[in-house]
């Protein structure tokens, strides 16, 4: 018998539900695996993954798990973004002493580095467990620099034994950012708007934007700001030191410079150099003078197990949306930053 219109629409709907319900329940199984696999296993759960980078011969070569490795880090993007935080770093270099890279695996760091930087918390975060991770382990870190290595950046380039950069990447800006402060008081009188701020503590309700200012308000801020940048100076001097803090001072300032005025300033080593450059002399560095080694990097972890977190946007419901104010991201507003934004 031929099948009516209405058994035909049936069956194609039963159908495509029967579909949709099994990959429902597939993908509920895989989760519960992870799952599984996450509450059983006896050592930590990594959070990044490795893959392997090119050598100084720009080959990619697949060795022993006993071969010598040189990990590759890249700061690159806003220090402070999501991606790039004292927290990622730390623990990536504590997984660089883990899995298939324990056992004293990794025998320097190679610092790839484009960054116009980003808040002072971060970049000093990451500065520091770069020059923790050395003292520690006895393994030299040299930065190339592919871009740009400014405000932050160069603060953590500064963990760095050697800085080679190719020739037209920028360097410097040494000096200390925050976002611009607004007052509307006058726009909103205009308007016939009238607002109450209600605070206690003195100075708890400095810089309000919608009130009039007085002489001393922002000094508080002014002295963190000095604090700040004293800091950077002290770190650069005490790094770079063919850079005197008079000349950082009072020449050098808070500009960039092409790589090959930053090398003669001492901010870096070697201008005018490639990543096989840098590469090459970290290798003799460590005394490896063959192709008997690798170059490691590790990478977010894998997307399908971060699809099943609670925080997935799938279970939670949450869409974030961000604004970047006059080029800086909402993640770095209302932060003292390092940041080198013509």
């Amino acid at each position: 018998m031929r099948e009516s219109i209405v058994h035909a629409t049936l069956r194609s709907f039963f159908v495509a539900l029967g579909w949709i319900l099994g990959i429902a329940v597939a993908l509920f199984l895989i989760a519960l695996l992870f799952g599984l696999a996450e509450t059983t296993e006896t050592t930590p759960a990594l959070t990044f993954t490795e893959s392997i980078a090119p050598n100084a011969a720009g080959e990619r070569k697949i060795l022993s798990k006993s071969a010598p490795v040189i990990l590759k880090v890249d700061i690159v993007g806003n220090i402070g973004d999501e991606n790039l935080t004292t927290d990622m770093i730390e623990t990536l270099l504590i997984e660089s002493r883990e899995g298939t890279l324990k056992n004293d695996r990794v025998k320097a760091i190679l610092l790839n580095i484009n960054t116009p930087g980003g808040t002072v918390i971060d970049a000093d975060g990451i500065y520091r467990a770069l020059k923790r991770y050395k003292a520690q382990f006895h393994v030299p870190v040299y930065a190339f620099v592919d871009g740009m290595c400014a405000s932050g950046g160069m603060y953590v380039a500064c963990a760095a034994d050697k800085i080679y950069s190719t020739n037209v990447s920028l360097i410097g800006s040494v000096g200390v950012l925050i976002p611009s402060y607004f007052n509307v008081v006058e726009l909103l009188s205009k308007i016939g708007v009238k607002t109450l701020s209600i605070s206690a503590g003195k100075g708890k309700d400095d810089l309000n934007p919608v009130r009039p200012w007085n002489d001393t308000e922002g000094k508080d801020i002014e002295q963190l700001v000095d604090y700040y940048y004293q800091y950077f100076i002290n770190i650069v001097t005490e790094a770079r030191p063919k850079i005197s803090k008079k000349d950082l001072l009072e020449v050098y300032g808070a500009h960039v410079f092409p790589a090959t005025q930053a090398a003669e300033y001492g901010f870096i080593d070697k201008a005018n150099s490639s990543y096989s450059d840098a590469l090459t002399a970290l290798l003799s560095e460590i005394g490896i003078d063959d192709d008997y080694y690798q170059v490691i990097e590790l990478g977010h972890e894998n997307w399908l197990k971060s699809l099943f977190t609670t925080k997935s946007a799938i279970f939670t419901g949450e869409i974030k949306h961000s604004i970047d104010y006059n080029g800086i991201s909402s993640k770095l507003m209302n932060q003292y930053l390092y940041l080198y934004k013509p």
